[in-house]
């Protein structure tokens, strides 16, 4: 026999709400379309928690807690927007802008970017910290598909994709902190990967322009990750 799956009530930015115990407070914020800015979370793929943009706050709780790892509970009482909140949000936009080498004009994902868009709603039009202006490795020796190191901000989602979806896991993550890289295989060229097929999913799960097929220009590229849900749900059913 299945478990019953409990209903618990709660409440987010003053409203009530209900979900299921296995549900997250992003899950369960999305579903009653309220925002919680977010980067590293993908409908269909697992929750890592990596980026840090959707903390949210607990009344009765000094800590910030991230909407995508934590499980709703009966009496939550939760708040997504405040001042605290804001400036947390604006301070890690900062440091992503900061670390790698994100030139909208130039980019293929311009007006296609996730990280580009919710610097917008969030209204970020300048960084206060040093850019870093790091050097690293445009890799084009894939036939189809090209990865742009400069524009990555480690979201994992490429990572998690080819392991959870494709089952390949050509992709994984090298190195610590700043200096952290996403790599195909054991650290070798996309072109000559023995375990890449060539599906284009973790192309089109990116956020930003780190990823692309190859041919587009500036502002070309434009990402179509509606294909997870399904693909998950079919996999699910499977199992």
């Amino acid at each position: 026999m299945t478990a019953q799956v409990r209903i618990k009530t709660l409440k987010i930015d003053g409203r009530d709400v209900s979900a299921r115990e296995d549900e997250t407070i992003l899950q369960v914020a999305r579903d009653n379309n309220i925002f919680i800015p977010s980067l590293c979370y993908l409908e269909g793929l697992s929750a890592v928690g990596a980026c840090r943009l959707c903390m949210v706050e607990l009344r009765g709780s000094s800590k910030l807690l991230p909407a995508c790892m934590t499980h709703v509970e009966e009496g939550m009482d939760v708040i997504t927007q405040s001042e605290r909140l804001a400036k947390y949000r604006r301070m890690i936009l900062e440091l992503i802008f900061s670390e790698r080498n994100h030139i909208c004009s130039i980019c293929v994902s311009n007006g296609h970017c996730e990280l580009q868009s919710l610097a917008q709603k969030l209204g970020l039009t300048h960084i206060q910290v040093p850019y870093r202006f790091p050097r690293f490795q445009v890799d084009a020796t894939h036939d189809r598909f090209v990865i742009d190191h400069n524009r990555c901000i480690l979201c994992t989602r490429c990572v998690r994709v080819c392991d959870e979806i494709e089952g390949a896991h050509t992709w994984d993550i090298m190195g610590r902190g700043i200096e952290a890289c996403v790599i195909s295989d054991l650290n070798q060229p996309w072109g000559e990967s023995e375990t890449c097929t060539s599906c284009g999913k973790c192309v089109h799960v990116c956020p930003t322009g780190a990823l692309f097929e190859k041919g587009k220009s500036s502002s070309e590229m434009a990402k179509r990750h509606q294909f997870l849900p399904y693909l998950t749900l079919m996999r699910e059913g499977k199992q």
